[in-house]
């Protein structure tokens, strides 16, 4: 394991490698200066920890108590541009969480889509405090009998999935009634993209999703 810490506005910052059983992984840690929990959260299928949610919200919860730590599944640290199969994801995903509840506070577990996927598989046997779900991959893009509903529904514990309203991977009325709550990010894509002829910026289209995530994780804690 190594760890290297640089100093970020907004944010102390610190890369880890984690070893686990599929391969290393790593983790970029944006402190709170007095974290109440942490929000571990892991990239898609096709895309890393750049992605413009996960950035957005490395910058804004840190500020309120939420120490956020991004992972890299092993398969991005390899630089393969190919994810494995779920189980796989799984196995990087319980590889890291040692490091990530390490210090001993609640942990939300969340990923955007293949990630969130992974979040809601393992809560249960994690023991995750809760779990967030960025752009939950409901059912691959016009296949909308492929569900994977039951994934989100058995994550069994307190859930929070944010949704563009455009999401060809499911949109947030296509979802089923549970006992998670869904904030709709308006226009927004599978990333979370807005058209420019759209009436909302992108700007205000990350708003919201920060807006909705902020408070909830805070009340958590």
């Amino acid at each position: 394991m190594t760890d290297q810490t640089s100093g970020t506005a907004g944010a102390a910052q610190a890369v880890e490698t984690v070893d686990t059983d599929a391969g290393p992984a790593r983790i970029t840690w944006h402190r709170a200066k007095r974290p109440r929990l942490v929000l571990a959260v892991s990239h898609g299928a096709g895309g890393g920890i750049e992605a413009r949610d996960l950035r957005a919200l490395a910058g804004a919860l840190p500020g309120h108590g939420v120490s956020v730590a991004l992972v890299e599944q092993p398969w991005r640290v390899a630089g393969k541009k190919v994810a494995p199969a779920p189980k796989t994801l799984d196995v990087g995903w319980r590889g890291i969480w040692p490091a990530v509840a390490r210090g001993g506070l609640p942990v939300i577990s969340g990923g955007r889509s293949a990630g969130a996927r992974v979040a809601c598989r393992t809560a249960g046997e994690l023991g995750a405090h809760a779990v967030l779900a960025l752009s939950f991959p409901l059912h691959p893009p016009g296949r909308p009998e492929k569900s994977r509903a039951a994934e989100l529904l058995g994550a069994g514990v307190p859930t929070l999935v944010v949704q563009g309203g455009n999401d060809p991977f499911g949109r947030p009325e296509e979802f089923p009634e549970g006992t998670y709550d869904l904030v709709e990010v308006p226009y927004g894509d599978h990333g979370f993209a807005v058209p420019k002829r759209a009436p909302v910026t992108q700007d205000q289209a990350l708003e919201t999703v920060t807006a909705a995530v902020l408070p909830w994780a805070v009340s958590l804690g």
